[in-house]
């Protein structure tokens, strides 16, 4: 008889990189000629993507800690006229870098000094040296940049890196095409779209499941999940436990996080993928339609924490029809140990892309029986059960 390995912790999908999902550790150049390839990226790609640096100070002097750090504060938080700054006096592990860095779309690294999940690699004569004490660090390099004085790869990064000749090539002014390089790698990250349609509350203030109507010749779960199939890679109806449904050709995804509501319901969608974005919707909207759908999905915004339409209910955020990216996770779980479990306070208090929706009548929920004689009103056809 075999026994099967003991496994102490639930196994979890992990955040790789030291800092965040997409970074680059530029290596094996002056600090000045990083710092400056580093502006010009960032310059150029900012309007659209959320940027990020990660360096070291050239200070080597051992220097007094700043402001309250130097009584005893563990944390100094300083709101500066254009820009907000914090100063900590323990060490920053990647654990807690990742934090930082969560809504990063792109990070740069100093490769001199900190080091990134992939590589960028400056062929300079003069850091020749340099950045061979450093060939252990380059575990994935994406790009070869050669200074005026380089016209090919170093020896030793030909005997080390796999494959060098697959991996592009570009002179270090070339900064029009080192850009266009970053953009196609951000481009190519952006986040699968799956879809979940959220069919796991208890219907209390209806007195049956809303999940279970008849508004459109099927019951409302798979008349969404149906809408959903043609934007969604993949399409999963949220359930309670003991609540799961085989005959149907959507899969199920169960709560995991009990007693919360849709709260849960998105959280478990992450847990289970947390690298793909989700288009979640609730099943109790009955005059939801594909191209209110579809002017969502169009009108995407990657780069921001969510993307939902902001003519919901009172004139606030509609939350259970929000594709939420993949950096709302951590939000998410931040606002719950804060003690808050309402997705429409995430999204009032952080910065998601608000769009109006081209129909009102569309956001219209039905959780009463008389929200849903004004929606069969609309209609103007009876409801099945």
């Amino acid at each position: 008889m075999t026994l099967k390995e003991h496994k102490k912790h639930t196994p979890l999908t992990r955040l790789t990189g030291n800092f965040g999902r997409n970074e680059w550790a530029i290596v094996g150049g002056y600090c000045t000629t990083i710092k400056l390839l580093a502006d010009q990226v960032i310059g150029v790609l900012s309007p659209k993507y959320k940027c990020a640096y990660a360096d070291t100070s050239h200070n080597d002097e051992a220097i007094a800690s700043p402001g309250r750090l130097s009584s005893g504060a563990i944390l100094e938080y300083t709101d500066q006229i254009n820009h907000r700054q914090f100063n900590y006096i323990e060490q920053i592990t990647p654990f807690k870098q990742r934090q930082i860095f969560a809504e990063a779309d792109l990070i740069l690294v100093n490769g001199n000094h900190q080091q990134a999940k992939a590589q960028v690699v400056i062929i300079d004569i003069n850091k020749r040296a340099s950045l061979q004490k450093r060939i252990e660090q380059l575990t994935s390099v994406q790009l070869f940049l050669l200074a005026d004085n380089a016209h090919e790869l170093f020896d030793f990064i030909k005997k080390t890196i796999p494959h060098w000749q697959q991996i592009p090539v570009l002179k270090l002014g070339e900064t029009d095409k080192i850009i266009a390089f970053f953009a196609d790698k951000l481009q190519m990250a952006k986040p699968v779209l799956n879809g979940l349609v959220l069919a796991g509350g208890k219907s209390t203030r209806m007195g049956y499941d809303k999940g279970s109507v008849n508004w459109h010749g099927k019951q409302q779960r798979y008349h969404m999940a149906d809408m959903l199939s043609s934007l969604c890679n993949e399409v999963f109806i949220s359930c309670r436990s003991g609540q799961e449904d085989t005959n149907t050709q959507y899969p199920t995804l169960e709560d995991t996080f009990t007693g919360l509501g849709p709260y849960g319901a998105i959280l478990s969608a992450f847990r289970e993928k947390p690298d793909c974005s989700w288009l979640v919707v609730a099943c109790d909207l009955p005059l939801l339609d594909e191209k209110t759908l579809q002017y969502l999905v169009d009108n995407r915004n990657p780069s921001k924490l969510a993307t939902t339409f902001g003519n919901g209910y009172e004139g606030f955020p509609e939350p259970l029809i929000t594709i939420w990216e993949p950096k709302s996770y951590a939000v998410l779980l931040s606002f719950l140990a804060q003690g808050y479990s309402c997705p429409r306070k995430v999204l009032i208090n952080t910065d998601p892309q608000l769009l109006i929706a081209p129909d009102t009548n569309a956001l219209l929920n039905v959780n009463t029986p008389e929200e849903l004689e004004k929606v069969k009103s609309i209609l103007k056809q009876p409801t099945l059960l």
